[in-house]
């Protein structure tokens, strides 16, 4: 758990090497024009990175969530919305392969893992965020359709992906009575809000998506009804993985970003870097990412090996990356002084996209109540 091999040594540089070339240079300027990078998402797709841990039949590449976690935190160090987003196309394709039927599996996802079609998570709603099993969009048998009405909210590539995995309530109230549609785009009542204007993750398109009388095939259902709920948890469970490793990239970046800046500047007649008191802060910067890294790898190979207590170890290390992430990432900031605030020196923008990791794939509120309500469990 503590050694990677030197295929995952390979990869964690390969996926390094294209932040730097193909990410990093441009990140900046993407965030202020509100670039939806689709050609560089496409290139990293033709490096295996668009079907991470999807299955190899299907154009996936077949590997673990720890080598998942490694590629996540390589790319947001080029820049966390850009991997952020990666992670969710690969959470929805992954749903598809795992739970989906052979024809749904080569229906949709070898276009979903080459990047050809993009695709998009959808449980929020205006009115159930972390009570996701409140949620109200409805989807009525008719025939060998489903006629879905309802809204959801804050869907991240919503307007530019392709497919739409969408929870729906298809039976009675709670969690019981909700399930999985695959939507495509162009469904006639199939429609987007306008782009939000967000504090981060400019990158990737975020919209409200509507659902007027939308028919769906039967048949583009993922398992049965009433399974939704357990589908989309079992996708979050990674989810939270992924994105912690994002909050991990953002900020190592940012503390490496930091490093090279005290070198540079001086104060008092020293190098920023000679201040024993800022040595100390570094130290403990650097110590607390490697701790939170560790303990993601931990819970990445509790989902590997699906042991008992994997979704609990994947919410605590979602709030451990996630908070530590941020943190680190903030304290960077401050060590640049006056310059951390500027645009141009892209601290300030990975401040500003990490902070939404502590909110979404569950806010760290409810991953508290996740590991409390194990812990309770284990107890009676």
């Amino acid at each position: 758990m503590f050694t990677l091999s030197e295929d995952q040594i390979a990869i964690r540089d390969m996926a390094r090497d294209f932040a730097n070339e193909q990410i990093a240079p441009y990140a900046v300027e993407w965030d202020e024009k509100k670039h939806f990078p689709v050609e560089q998402l496409r290139a990293a797709a033709a490096l295996g990175m668009g079907g991470i841990y999807v299955r190899e039949d299907v154009g996936g590449s077949g590997l673990t969530r720890l080598d998942a976690a490694l590629i996540f935190e390589q790319l947001a160090t080029g820049c966390p919305g850009t991997s952020a987003y990666l992670s969710i196309h690969n959470m929805s394709t992954w749903m598809i392969d795992r739970f989906g039927d052979d024809t749904q599996r080569r229906q949709w996802v070898p276009r979903l893992a080459s990047m050809e079609h993009f695709a998009s998570y959808c449980l929020t709603e205006p009115g159930a965020g972390s009570d996701a099993a409140a949620l109200k969009t409805k989807a009525v048998r008719n025939g060998d359709h489903y006629i879905v009405d309802g809204q959801k909210q804050f869907i991240s590539g919503a307007g530019s992906a392709d497919i739409y995995v969408v929870m729906v309530r298809t039976g009675g109230d709670g969690p019981k009575g909700i399930s999985t549609l695959v939507i495509e785009a162009g469904a006639p009542g199939l429609s987007f809000g306008a782009n939000e204007r967000k504090m981060g993750w400019n990158v990737q398109p975020t919209r409200t998506v509507t659902f007027e009388g939308v028919r769906v095939p039967v048949e583009n259902r993922l398992g049965e009804e009433g399974e939704g709920f357990r589908i989309a948890m079992a996708g979050l469970d990674g989810g939270r993985l992924n994105i912690g490793a994002c909050s991990l990239g953002g900020a190592q970046a940012a503390l490496e970003k930091a490093l090279s800046y005290m070198r540079e500047r001086k104060a008092f007649g020293k190098r920023l870097d000679e201040f024993q008191a800022l040595q100390f802060r570094l130290a403990d910067m650097a110590t607390e990412l490697e701790c939170a890294r560790t303990f993601l790898w931990r819970a990445a190979s509790a989902l590997d090996a699906k042991a008992p207590d994997a979704t609990q170890l994947c919410a605590m290390a979602k709030r451990i990356a996630t908070d530590r992430g941020f943190e680190v990432a903030n304290d960077a900031l401050q060590m640049h002084g006056g310059y951390g605030y500027l645009a141009d020196y892209g601290i300030e923008k990975i401040v500003r996209d990490l902070r939404v990791h502590q909110i979404l794939e569950g806010t760290n509120e409810i991953m508290r109540l996740i590991v409390a309500r194990a812990l309770i469990a284990q107890g009676n």
